[in-house]
């Protein structure tokens, strides 16, 4: 799908035309080869593959051809999920037009639109495009950070807050576990996100630093910077905060097995005078005084009683149980 937009006024608006004289931002959306070419063709530049944008390194992601930047961002978006999503995205910022690539739909692009149609954004330059999609981007990204907060918070409360004689704790556990596990991922993602777009916002305040031809673009651009940094900083705690968590989980899992276990040493301790009482009486011995005696019976119930009783009443004084 191709879109094209100009600028009317101080709004952003979408053209009927493919690619028009004024257009200052071409999306392409899981673009055709038909429509790779005609931007191409169009703007005289080389469309990036979707293998191309996979491409780790980064001078692969970021670099400079025929005077054209090409800048691509690794972007977690579908945020309302119970796993967001991650896609690359290829940002091409030519000296007038800024052209985007992507094979998914994060919200944050239809949002930009909508914002940019109302004049909220000033969208005067492609810089100026560029730099209110990327504070758009940032802002979902502080949405999913502030959305794995409070889920944090709330495994925290479960961990802590549960009662431990309940039936069901370990259960419990066994749920806080793996929503431990599915936040560590998210802020995993979160975390590759947030680097990969500073690292980019850094590449492009040096190009327009260099343009020196559009200062308000770049001051937006510095101040996205100072806060997908504040974005870094909460995800490393969120990160301390998750191995917390996944520390006190493990630890009470392992508390609770010891209990189960110590449960059944102690009946098997308790049970073991008993046992052995019970068997020595049913050995099949001709001269066994205590088989004639008329008392021998309950005798025996007594002293299986009483050896079982016993330990239980020194651990029980000892603090064992």
């Amino acid at each position: 799908m191709l879109k094209t937009y100009s600028i009317n006024g101080s709004c952003l608006v979408q053209d009927a035309s493919a690619i028009g004289p004024d257009a200052v931002w071409i999306d392409l959306v899981e673009p055709t080869a038909e429509e790779d070419e005609v931007v191409e063709r169009a703007l005289g530049i080389s469309i990036p593959t979707r293998a191309e944008a996979r491409e780790i390194e980064a001078s692969s992601r970021l670099y400079r051809e025929n005077g054209v930047h090409y800048m691509t961002v690794f972007v977690v978006y579908n945020i309302e999920a119970e796993i967001p999503d991650g896609a690359t995205i290829t940002f091409v910022l030519t000296p007038d037009r800024l052209v985007t690539i992507r094979y998914h739909d994060p919200k944050a692009f239809p949002v930009f639109a909508q914002r940019a149609a109302k004049g909220e954004h000033p969208c005067g330059t492609a810089p100026l495009v560029l730099a209110g999609l990327l504070e758009t981007i940032v802002e979902r990204a502080a949405d999913a950070i502030e959305r794995s907060q409070d889920e944090i918070e709330r495994i925290a409360r479960g961990i802590f807050g549960a009662r431990r004689e309940s039936r069901h704790y370990g259960r419990r556990l066994d749920v806080v576990l793996r929503g431990i596990g599915r936040q560590g991922d998210i802020t995993a993602r979160l975390e590759e996100g947030a680097f990969s777009i500073e690292r980019m916002l850094a590449y492009l305040a040096t190009v327009l630093r260099d343009r020196a031809n559009d200062p308000a673009a770049l001051a937006r651009v510095e101040v996205t910077r100072g806060d997908i940094r504040s974005l870094a900083e909460q995800m490393r705690f969120l990160t301390t905060r998750i191995n917390f968590l996944l520390d006190a989980t493990l630890g009470a899992i392992s508390i609770e097995q010891n209990k189960a276990m110590k449960v059944f040493s102690l009946l098997a301790v308790t049970l073991m005078p008993p046992t052995l009482v019970g068997a020595i009486y049913g050995m099949n011995f001709k001269h066994m005084p205590e088989l004639e005696w008329i008392s021998g019976y309950p005798m025996a119930l007594v002293v299986m009683l009483l050896s079982g009783l016993v330990p239980y009443l020194v651990f029980r004084w000892r603090g064992w149980i």
